[in-house]
């Protein structure tokens, strides 16, 4: 049996429209804030691609009104799924933008409300990921790099791999870090555990 759901997200971005539009619109623009690598064809009826190489996905563009909205919605999946992602952008004074953002779609059988709380957190790490990149980096090109851990690891995997970083073990927004294997310096400013 099949479900429908909704997420909705809201975010102000230190950017103007244009440069917003720019990164939800555009192949290389989703690369740089989002997983990649797409394609995007830029019209009504277009379409859009995803190739992460263990994952295919290609969705149709529903809405296209450069600086304003942007729409599409997944090819239907074998156990019915269906993905649609919505944007509207909207001017604000002083040179920001508020994006709206809506997760919407049909989700089969083998899909739990886990899946739905933990997407929605990621919709929260990616839309602040977004901002990030339009603040500082609007224009200048990502490169999406997928790493995966091994099916079976140690509990204590993730506090490794943070300790090897030299991050804090529980990082807050604010600590300065040092990713000691490059040498990099920065502040956290996102983080948040999961529930559960």
């Amino acid at each position: 049996m099949t479900r429908e759901f909704e997420i909705k997200k809201e975010v102000e971005v230190e950017g103007t429209p244009e440069q917003v539009w720019d990164a939800i619109a555009t192949g290389p623009g989703i690369d740089s804030w989002f997983m990649g690598p797409h394609t995007v064809d830029g019209r009504l009826g277009g379409r859009m691609t995803l190739d992460l190489g263990f994952f295919q996905e290609a969705s149709t563009i529903t809405a296209w009104e450069p600086g304003k909205r942007f729409a599409y919605e997944s090819d239907k999946a074998d156990d019915g799924t269906i993905h649609a992602m919505e944007y509207l952008i909207e001017a604000r004074d002083g040179g920001s933008t508020v994006l709206r953002f809506v997760h919407s779609g049909i989700l089969g059988d083998g899909w739990s409300d886990e899946y739905l709380d933990q997407t929605s957190y990621g919709w929260d790490m990616y839309l602040a990921t977004l901002g990030q990149y339009v603040k500082h980096f609007s224009g200048r090109r990502g490169t999406y790099v997928f790493a995966q851990a091994p099916q079976e690891q140690p509990d204590d995997a993730w506090a490794r791999l943070l300790a090897a970083l030299g991050v804090p073990a529980d990082p807050k927004v604010g600590d300065e870090v040092t990713l000691e294997p490059f040498g990099i310096t920065g502040v956290v400013d996102f983080a948040y555990d999961l529930p559960g």
